[in-house]
Parts: structure tokens; sequence; C-alpha cells
């Protein structure tokens, strides 16, 4: 016989779960020791998954502390205008994230449960806090002298209880219209469903319907990305921008770049993409994808934009090659080489110093074009003079 499903009234914090992360960044039992157990009780999965859900709950507000007591950063809020009440989500942002005059890292995650400075819910509790979070992207960073901003896509919308719908009962009278015979059949048929979820789970909890109101001008992970743009990134000093970005994330990058090719160019919307799209393309410096989940066709993205990507970005793909090893390419938009690891999720992480070394060849060769373009025009100008000089 099946156990009776205990309530659904979950510790609040690591220590009540009895949990804590220890000198490596592993998540293990205070008595025991022992890795995170998700069947504390057997054949209770529904249970289960919710005790899993309510320590991710407190996972994300334990990397929150993390980012702004070791990484020393803080919140801005979004919208930026939010007015008293309407649902909000919020980004975080370096010291020098907008005053940083040469290099700013924009972090995106990819889609689901992960909130800003995760990349994997599941890592930061089955592995560690390395593997699973921005910090260690957000720490080798500030030691380099990039500004930060960590986006928040997946923290779109308020979740509110419904209003329970008040249902109309059928009195003895009207149900004794219906025939003694169909009324018995579907009697019958009911109560086989009620045992069937009985055998199932005894004493089945009935969980609280909820629904979402989307966050103004962010209700998903593309407009978030466009969002933060438009009113952070853009008005950032920095002159590179770079840009990590896993899964989802990848294709709400994209999206930045997004084809505008037979709109009216007279529309604002479209001027104003038509300007965004440039303004990416001007200061985005380099853009390492992590198992990146964009699709060039899909999104119909435009000659220009893919040969941008073929020069500005790399995609770090989970497979069973060495990492950094050059793949086939799957679509005409930008290299693929071997994360090192065949697990979606771990392809940041061990890409990691990859991906700072490809910043850093992008960043020399842009100063070196720079240079070049300088020396050049310096030149120019020094042959004019000269010219002019002797013609008088």
């Amino acid at each position: 016989m099946k156990k009776d499903e205990p309530p659904f009234t979950f510790p609040k914090t690591l220590e009540e779960f009895e949990y804590a992360f220890n000198e490596y960044g592993q998540l293990r039992h205070i008595k025991t020791g022992e890795p995170f157990v998700f069947n504390a009780r057997e054949d209770l999965h529904r249970w289960n998954q919710k005790r899993y859900e309510a320590l991710g709950e407190i996972i994300t507000q334990y990397v929150y502390e993390l980012l702004e007591k070791q990484c020393n950063m803080t919140k801005a809020i979004l919208p930026v205008d939010a007015a008293e009440g309407e649902p909000t989500s919020f980004i975080y942002l370096s010291s020098d994230a907008l005053s940083n005059p040469s290099k700013l890292l924009v972090l995106i995650q990819g889609s689901g449960v992960v909130r800003a400075g995760q990349w994997a819910r599941r890592l930061i509790i089955n592995q560690d806090l390395d593997s699973g979070t921005q910090i260690p992207f957000i720490n080798r960073a500030m030691e380099e002298g990039y500004g930060v901003m960590v986006l928040n896509p997946n923290e779109n919308y308020l979740e509110v209880e419904k209003r329970a719908l008040s249902t109309p009962t059928t009195s003895p009278n009207e149900a004794s219209d219906e025939p003694a015979e169909k009324r018995e059949r579907k009697d019958d048929k009911e109560g086989k469903k009620k045992r069937e979820f009985y055998e199932k789970y005894r004493n089945p909890q009935k969980e609280t319907e909820t629904e979402r109101i989307p966050v103004r001008e962010n209700g998903s992970s593309e407009e978030h990305v466009l969002y933060v743009w438009d009113h952070f990134v853009s008005k950032a000093a920095a002159k590179n921008v770079f840009i990590v970005a896993h899964s989802y994330g990848g294709l709400s990058f994209v999206e930045l770049c997004f084809n505008n090719e037979g709109c009216p160019t007279t529309e604002p919307w479209v001027v104003k993409m038509n300007q965004r799209e440039m303004e990416v393309k001007n200061r985005v410096c380099a853009v390492a994808l992590t198992d990146s989940a964009h699709n060039i066709w899909l999104q119909e993205t435009s000659k220009g934009t893919q040969d941008w990507m073929q020069q500005h970005c790399c995609n770090w793909v989970s497979s069973p090659e060495l990492l950094d090893t050059p793949l086939e390419p799957m679509l005409p938009d930008c290299p693929r080489v071997s994360a090192g690891t065949e697990k979606h999720e771990l392809t940041s992480w061990t890409s990691l110093r990859s991906v700072f070394k490809f910043f850093g060849e992008a960043l020399n060769a842009r100063e070196g074009e720079e240079a070049e373009e300088s020396a050049s025009a310096v030149t120019t100008r020094s042959s004019s003079l000269k010219s002019k000089h002797q013609d008088l």
C-alpha cells in the first residue's frame, strides 16, 4: 500500500534543510556529509519534486547573496520607470558596469527555472557552485578589467493566485431528470477515476492555481535582452562589449540583430531596429555562445548578420571531442567548436578559459585594426599637408 502524501510544506533556509555548501562549493548534508538525495521518500515522486523545487528557490536566493556580497554587484530594477505596485524584474551590475570605458561583459543564461547568476540549478545542487553559477565568469572578468552585467531573462512575470470561480451546484430535483441507468454509468465512471487517483496518491493535495502577470517590456527572454540593451548596454561607456550567451540566451541575442528586410524603412520601429542592429555590430567585439539554441533560418537573420556572426561569434557546443576541436558547421552563421563535454548544461563551465582567450584575441585584433587605421589616417594627412606645402 502506498504511503499518504505528506503536506507540501518545506524548510525556508539551507540550514533548515540541513544542507550547506562546503569549501569546494559542493552541497552536502550537514550531518552525514552526503550529496543531496532527490528521492527522500520512496513512491512519492510528486512530493520529492516539490521538495526539490523548494530547495531550488533557496538556492536562487543564495546565489543572489553571493552576487551581492562576494561579487559586490547591485540590482537595477526593470522596467526603469516602473510604477509603484506593477510587476518588476531586475539585473545585476558591477560597480563599473556603466562607467568602465574599455570593456563590458554581458552574461545571458538559458531558459527555465534558472535566475540571475545561474547557468544550471541541477549543477549547483548536484555538482558545485563553480560549474552551475556564473560567478567564475564574473570573477575572471573583474580580474581582467571588465565591467559586468548579469541578465535575468527568466524573471519575467509576477505569479499570483487565481481567484476562485463560483460553480453552480445541481439540486437533487434537477439531477432526477436524468435517466437512472445513465446516472449510474456516470457514477461508476467517476468512481473509477477517483479510485485510480487514490491508488496513485492516498490523500492527494490540491495545488493552488496561479496566473502570471508579465513584467512590462520584459515578458520574455527576447524582450528582456532587447530592453537591457536599449536601457543599459547602449548607455554604458565601454567601447568594447563582450557577450556570453548559453542555450536559449543565444537565440535571444540573435534577436538583437533581427532581419528587417522587406519592411518599410520609414516605420519608427524599423528605424529603431536598424539603429540597434548597427549599434550592436559596431560595439560588440565578440560573442561566446555555449550550446546556443539560435537558428538563423527560423529567425530570418539577414545575410549581413550572418556574415557578422562568422567574424565575431563562436559557439562552444556539447561534443565528445576535446575542448576547442573545430566541428562541422550546421548553418552558415558562426564557427562551432567542442566544449569538451557531452552535457549541455556544462558547456559554459568547461569552455570558460577558451572563452576569455577568444575575447582577448578579438580585442587585440580590433585594437590592431584601429591602430592601423589611425596610422593610415595620419600618413594620409601628413602626405596631404606636404603636397600642399610643395604646391605653395
